[in-house]
């Protein structure tokens, strides 16, 4: 089963939407949103925090991309343009987002160990290395978990994945696990035409057989499972439905983003952090290129990336939302300054790049350099757990939390990673 049918911890979301499709409408028919709502929920709304990952599955090439080195033998054939932001090169390809990096930063000097996908995407996702001993949480969980409260009446849960299944809660458990969704905004097995009447009574029955698995204590699942069950439920019944539904943005708007999963995926990402929704992770994947690689970056990848890219920046910066929005454009690693036989680059953990942008960063400035064949890092290296530890700082989530997983063992919130320091004023 992939990754995008299932929560990471086990609980495969066949499973879990058997029993909502079923039970969907398991609590009486809508309830809008109740008296007990915090009388200043809506200012909060407006000035909580929130994050955007922008995930690029396989491997993306960053000295393709953010790190040229033109004129190397390992260069490729990209140009590097000037940008909105002073001495910031990127490629040729993005001229539309070169437009928006006086928004965003880069990082030159990332350096990982991680080469393999499934490993270099969990740690990315993580900040720690696979251990077949502890499953950690990821991005999502944690930020959500960390800022959930800020929103009183948020009923959408607070770690939606569009796309793809993400990484998932680890030891936070169930309640954290990312509510996948695709780029139009469907829940797989989820119906959401069920008669009120028959949602009720299924919820009913199920209720009872919820409330029997957690009296007989056979864990924290099923209590966690029971979490989940109402908070979906809710989410059904719910006006904030509608956060989903980007094809009711103006067709002009929509074709900003790009009509492409990616860009419907970005547009429904502001859309989600406009409700409150504190993590939102888009996946576009198609970066694996061990052969042709210039050609899918130019004719494909990158201006797909770029169109979908540059109006998300431009929109959170124009609604008023970029200020408290963290943005992060990440893969698990990248590719191989040398070109292959294939006219393609492997992969290449060695010496990479990332961007960030949003919420407290600085804006406009380049962390971290490269040698000028792109193979090493010249500067200060930064691992997953630096970077994860500076989002977390940009999103005022206090470093010092700490985290007790199922074993018992303390586990540091990013790993104990250092701040970039360069990121921030």
């Amino acid at each position: 089963m992939s990754a995008s049918s299932r929560f990471i911890d086990g609980m495969s979301r066949r499973h879990f939407m058997s029993h909502v499709a079923g039970a969907a409408a398991l609590a009486a028919p809508a309830t809008a949103f109740t008296n007990s709502i915090l009388a200043n929920a809506a200012d909060l709304k407006k000035r909580h925090k929130s994050a955007i990952l922008l995930w690029m599955g396989g491997g993306p090439s960053t000295m393709d991309i953010w790190d040229l080195k033109p004129g190397a033998a390992t260069g490729g054939p990209f140009k590097p343009i000037s940008t909105s932001a002073d001495g910031i090169q990127i490629c040729e390809h993005m001229p539309l987002m070169a437009q928006q990096m006086h928004h965003m930063s880069l990082v030159r000097s990332m350096s990982t160990r991680e080469a393999d996908h499934m490993r270099g995407r969990y740690y990315m996702h993580t900040g720690y290395v696979p251990n077949p001993n502890v499953e950690h949480p990821s991005y999502g969980a944690v930020i959500a978990h960390e800022l959930a409260d800020q929103v009183p009446d948020l009923e959408i849960p607070p770690f939606v994945s569009v796309g793809s299944g993400s990484v998932g809660p680890g030891f936070l458990g169930m309640s954290w696990a990312p509510f996948v969704v695709d780029s139009n905004g469907n829940v797989r097995n989820l119906d959401m035409g069920i008669d009120p009447t028959r949602l009720s009574q299924r919820l009913e029955m199920l209720s009872a057989i919820e409330e029997k698995f957690i009296g007989e204590k056979r864990g924290a699942s099923s209590d966690d499972h029971a979490k989940v069950l109402s908070k979906t439920v809710k989410l059904m019944t719910s006006d904030q439905m509608e956060s989903f539904k980007v094809m009711k943005e103006p067709k002009d708007v929509q074709d900003r983003y790009g009509n492409t999963g990616f860009g419907r995926g970005c547009l429904m990402a502001r859309r989600l952090v406009e409700q409150g929704v504190p993590f939102v992770e888009v996946d576009l994947g198609g970066w694996d290129n061990h052969a042709d690689i210039f050609k899918t970056l130019s004719d494909n990848k990158l201006p797909e990336l770029d169109k979908a890219m540059a109006a998300l920046v431009s929109d959170l910066s124009e609604r008023g939302l970029l200020d408290d929005t963290a943005i992060i454009w990440m893969g698990e690693f990248s590719r191989t300054p040398n070109i292959n036989g294939n006219a393609g680059r492997d992969h290449w953990a060695r010496s990479w790049s990332v961007a960030v942008g949003g919420a407290g960063f600085k804006r406009g400035v380049v962390v971290g350099e490269t040698s000028s064949d792109g193979k090493e890092v010249v500067t200060e290296p930064y691992s997953a757990q630096d970077l994860m530890a500076s989002v977390l700082k940009s999103l005022d989530i206090s470093l010092e939390t700490t985290f007790t997983a199922k074993n018992g063992r303390p586990m540091k919130i990013a790993n104990a990673g250092k701040v970039i320091k360069e990121l921030f004023a």
